[in-house]
């Protein structure tokens, strides 16, 4: 019996090796696939089209997504980021083999700075003479603001085309919180910080309609000078056409001169042919722009260098994106400990001249937004940096960009918002009279419960919870003062939580220029005095291993969340979020902004 024992023993332990030896061998050689596939050129043929479609939310840079390459087994597909979709327009501008862009229907999920960049893009490549041509069965308002740079914008015969207005909503949680007997204790400064409107009120404020109203109409209004500009139509009949609803069957938009014709698919795909030289009966030659990212540059260069120029002299691009909070963050939330540390590697780097900071940021955690601006301020003094705002740089993605030597933003960036507040809830009718709970507590000491959310806040704590809130902003408002080089009084006139977009910011000095990434980076590089120069990217995204079982989880997560919410999706984002603001000062957006 014994010896039955070891031998089942020594079985065992002899299947539990193996398995883990295959495991290793199975990780390695699934790594090599990944690697070999992901060297894999593709070949662009004379006279192709690019194609550009763009389903999916964009982010500031391509995701490290190692599963990218098994599409095939049902894991996502690789989506770029903004950083390559311009890289990618701007290297199809002089590939000889590409003859025109072809930009496929698209509900164009990002915000209004990032359409801006790529419509800006769009522009440029025009330039070289060759056509864009755009063809969509709906036309949301965003689409048809980067279709309208196109030669030719073609509409389905029985298709969409909406232009409507934009529209910005505010979703209030009050009403349930009182139904749960949940109380929203809160303490802010700022007349506009609206934030915690939402926990108190069932509808907007006095001031922060002001404030919505005034950013909504100043973003409509570039919104239509641009597709005046492109289309050749009068503004004032843009604005009437959307606040009348004139545009209600494809007829109209063909009337009004807002599409070109109307056609089905098929002609469409003729006209390329057309425009290509290609046989009616031959198949067009067509690249889409994932595949194109990986087509090598005219002469076989890579990308890099390309773009990027020599190697001896560095422009840090250093990306700022998401939620700002404590610790290490990742590509789509912005850590203090993870983005300081980018900051500090920047700066030390002797090959490294000048510094881009990428902001695209609501804010977050007022502590770690000052974490971060103390390395922007340490960098500022050994070396150039320049901000670039994205969709958004408001609240604590403001107080980062404060410092740098110049800040650059779109037109229709979301900026401002310098303020600071705080919430803490009082859950005591929820646990006493929804769930029969109570408590008891002993205490050293007058405040040791402070914080504590069984009970509502005393006069005495809440009065030093404000002054702590109070002495943020004061902190506040006096970095942007320092860093701006007003008054901090003028400060606090243009800031009290106030939003304000990139071309309001501009008027009132809290941005520089109006501009776009490219526009950053050239700044820096001369401020640094260098003119051949490579652009490399910090932080350092994660490696295969690290980002492996995080990538596979979260897609499924996400992926079943999205099917069963469907656009309502967003609402669950917004939920989310109330966890993390609660108790901890923030520095944050009051809201989300989603123009469609």
């Amino acid at each position: 019996m014994k010896q039955f024992f070891k031998f089942v023993l020594a079985t065992v332990v002899g299947i539990f090796a193996a398995t883990i030896i295959l495991g290793v061998l199975s990780v390695f050689i699934f790594a090599g696939v990944l690697s070999s596939a992901s060297e894999k050129s593709t070949t662009v043929e004379a006279n192709s089209i690019l194609t550009l479609e763009f389903r999916k939310p964009i982010n500031e840079r391509t995701p490290y997504n190692p599963l990218a390459e098994l599409e095939f087994l049902g894991f996502e597909e690789k989506n770029l980021g903004l950083n390559d979709i311009l890289a990618n327009i701007k290297k199809a501008k002089t590939d000889e083999n590409i003859k025109g862009i072809y930009l496929n229907e698209s509900y164009l999920a990002s915000g209004q700075a990032t359409t801006e960049e790529i419509r800006n893009a769009l522009i440029d490549f025009k330039k070289s003479g060759k056509f864009i041509i755009a063809y969509g069965e709906v036309y949301t308002q965003s689409f048809y603001y980067l279709a309208s740079v196109a030669d030719k914008v073609y509409l389905n015969p029985q298709g969409f085309f909406e232009l409507s207005g934009f529209n910005s909503e505010v979703t209030f949680l009050k009403g349930a919180l009182d139904k749960l007997g949940i109380e929203a204790q809160v303490i802010k400064v700022g007349t506009y910080k609206s934030a915690v409107e939402p926990f108190l009120l069932t509808k907007m404020s006095d001031a922060n309609r002001l404030q919505v109203t005034s950013y909504l109409n100043s973003m409509f209004g570039h919104f239509l000078d641009g597709i005046s500009k492109s289309r050749k139509i009068n503004r004032d009949s843009l604005f009437n056409y959307a606040d009348n609803m004139t545009v209600r069957y494809p007829e109209d938009a063909l009337r009004l001169k807002l599409v070109d014709g109307l056609k089905y698919k098929d002609e469409v795909l003729a006209e390329l042919k057309k425009r290509t030289k290609t046989d009616l009966k031959d198949d067009l030659n067509a690249v889409n722009i994932t595949e194109y990212d990986s087509a090598p540059t005219n002469g076989g260069a890579d990308k890099e260098e390309e773009n990027s120029g020599s190697s001896r002299n560095r422009i840090a691009m250093i990306y700022a994106s998401g939620e700002i909070t404590g610790g290490d963050g990742n590509d789509n939330t912005i850590g203090s400990d993870r983005l300081s540390k980018a900051l500090r590697e920047a700066r030390e780097d002797d090959k490294v001249k000048a510094v881009v900071l990428r902001v695209n940021s609501p804010g977050g955690s007022s502590l770690a937004s000052d974490v971060i601006w103390r390395e922007v301020a340490l960098t500022k003094k050994v070396k150039p940096i320049m901000v670039s705002m994205g969709d958004v740089a408001a609240s604590g993605g403001y107080y980062i960009s404060c410092a740098a030597d110049s800040i650059f933003a779109e037109p229709n960036t979301i900026t401002g918002s310098i303020g600071i507040f705080a919430v803490l809830p009082n859950m005591q009718k929820f646990f006493n009279d929804k769930l029969g709970v109570t408590f008891d507590n002993v205490k050293t000491s007058k405040y040791a419960d402070l914080g504590d959310i069984s009970r509502p806040l005393t006069p005495a704590e809440r009065a030093i919870l404000q002054n702590q809130v109070n002495h943020g902003y004061d902190v506040f408002t006096g970095v942007v003062a320092k860093g701006r080089k007003k008054s901090q009084r003028y400060i606090d006139s243009i800031g009290q939580g106030r939003v304000w977009t990139g071309k309001q910011a501009l008027k009132i000095g809290l941005v520089d220029r109006l501009g776009n990434i490219e526009d950053a980076v050239k700044a820096a590089a001369k401020k640094a005095d260098v003119k051949n120069y490579k652009v490399v990217e910090y932080p350092e995204q994660d490696s295969p291993f690290k980002s492996l079982g995080a990538t596979f989880s979260a897609q499924i997560k996400t992926r079943l969340l999205m099917s069963e919410l469907g656009d309502d999706y967003r609402y669950y984002e917004q939920i989310k979020q109330v966890k993390s603001i609660m108790r901890v000062p923030q520095a944050r957006l009051p809201f989300n902004v989603v123009i469609k």
